[in-house]
């Protein structure tokens, strides 16, 4: 396997189980539309992607995909947000890829200051160099944008994406990344699979013992263009 000498994780369904939050607030913004779900797991799909990508997919035309995201983002940044946990092992699998000297970083379409706020609630925040996510302009809304961006904040000689939708493994692909795809989130493996993913992993601690065991190319974090970094150095 090759040496990778940065992470760039997801956030949802990777790092933070927030289907919950998410689906029941993707549930109240199409109510307001006459639009009703049998079954609330087919609102797995918000999970991941840019809500203005996932709304047309359930009958909201694109005029009022503006409305739709306000009414999401209501109940989302008032309730919602706090339906989310870390997934069991993620700590323990950060802490052990930091010791082993990887360096961490967020790639998630989340917009930025919600996702700073979910991992500073868990406590996860130290272990991340960047954390890098979507902008309420829409200027990075996109998997490949927000990698883009995070690709300019150094020079990077190989990241690797980990996310766990068939979105991350497109992203990667798109701006030149290896991917790893995770089964313990919302996606589909085999999506994940034939977009790219060369490893599908079933657990945190499968990851990090696979990561472990390679020791990463050398990463300086002094080339970090962005005025964001964590509380500790990242050294090898």
């Amino acid at each position: 396997m090759p040496e990778y000498d940065a992470l760039f994780f997801d956030l949802d369904g990777t790092l933070l189980n927030t289907g919950a939050g998410i689906m029941r607030c993707a549930a109240y913004a199409l109510s307001f539309f006459d639009i009703t779900v049998s079954d609330m797991n087919e609102l797995c799909v918000f999970v991941g992607p840019p809500l203005s990508e996932t709304f047309p997919r359930f009958g909201i035309p694109e005029e009022h995909v503006p409305e739709a995201v306000r009414r999401y983002r209501e109940l989302y940044y008032t309730e919602g947000k706090y339906e989310c946990e870390p997934y069991d092992g993620i700590e323990n699998c950060l802490r052990t890829l930091k010791e082993k000297g990887y360096c961490l970083f967020t790639a998630t379409s989340k917009p930025e200051p919600l996702a700073k706020e979910l991992l500073e609630r868990f406590h996860l925040t130290p272990y991340f160099e960047i954390i890098a996510g979507a902008t309420y302009d829409r200027s990075r809304e996109k998997k490949k944008d927000v990698l883009k961006w995070l690709l300019a904040q150094s020079s990077f000689s190989s990241p690797l994406m980990i996310g766990d939708t068939v979105f991350d493994i497109i992203g990667a692909s798109e701006t030149g990344l290896a991917s790893f795809g995770v089964s313990w989130g919302f996606g589909n493996t085999e999506d994940m699979k034939k977009a790219g993913a060369i490893r599908i992993v079933t657990s945190p601690q499968e990851l990090a013992d696979i990561l472990k065991e390679y020791k990463g190319t050398q990463y300086d974090q002094n080339k970090l263009a962005h005025p964001y970094k964590t509380l500790r150095p990242c050294h090898r």
